[in-house]
């Protein structure tokens, strides 16, 4: 499978995750990006060795869009410092269940995230081992469908807790389509949800530019829009 690549340096690559490809070696034993990535460098003859590679913004298996990973262990530590300190700007698009509200909002909750069963849980402000997740929102449009009431948001990350778009959307009411763990279980279960990577914007760790990656979502839930690209 070779990549589809978004960008690349001789520090970095960003690709596009396909859904339900993981983003690294999992219990799945499905083939992971990292694999795929590795795969592609080492047939187009980049090294005779393994070639290193660090995801820096895994996306669940579900999720599809941008994946960046760092090409040596120092731009790794460069680039998740940056992860950590919120320089880089990371967006997504979704289609959620239910009308959102307002135009442009933000969620602030605790998240709690379980291991053993690999899901979270927004609970209580001092609850052990909970950590505060913050997102912001913007509207682009409200679905009606057969299926009932949609809405297309635009979400920009402010911090990077354990499944927060989808744990935060669910506890408010607006659970991702298509997400059965924490949204009412549809008609069948796909290895996708309308959820995407499609935008991250930062400062280049070692030349100072801005990179600026970006791609427009593909999926059975992005098929409900319309084939005009939203305005923003």
């Amino acid at each position: 499978m070779k990549p589809d690549i978004v960008y690349e340096d001789k520090y970095m690559i960003a690709v596009v995750k396909p859904y339900g490809t993981p983003s690294q070696s999992d219990h799945s034993n499905r083939e992971d990006m990292i694999s795929i990535v590795k795969n592609y460098m080492f047939d187009r003859g980049d090294t005779d060795d393994e070639p290193y590679l660090a995801v820096i913004n895994r996306l669940d298996r579900p999720v599809a869009g941008i994946l960046l990973m760092a090409k040596t262990e120092e731009a790794a530590a460069k680039l998740t410092d940056l992860i950590q300190d919120r320089k880089i700007e990371k967006s997504y698009q979704a289609v959620v269940r239910g009308e959102v509200p307002d135009d442009e909002g933000s969620f602030t909750d605790w998240i709690l995230a379980d291991k053993k069963t690999n899901i979270s849980k927004v609970v209580p402000e001092g609850t052990k081992g909970a950590k505060k997740a913050v997102l912001t929102y913007e509207v682009l449009d409200v679905l009606e469908t057969d299926e009932g009431v949609f809405t297309y948001l635009l979400i920009h990350l402010e911090t990077g807790r354990h499944h927060q778009i989808r744990c935060q959307m669910a506890a408010h009411g607006f659970p991702v389509m298509g997400d059965t763990k924490y949204g009412p279980v549809g008609k069948k279960k796909s290895a996708g949800i309308g959820l995407y990577s499609t935008r991250m914007v930062f400062t280049h760790p070692y030349t100072g530019e801005e990179v600026f990656l970006h791609r427009e979502p593909e999926g059975e839930a992005f098929d409900l829009l319309d084939a005009e690209d939203p305005d923003w």
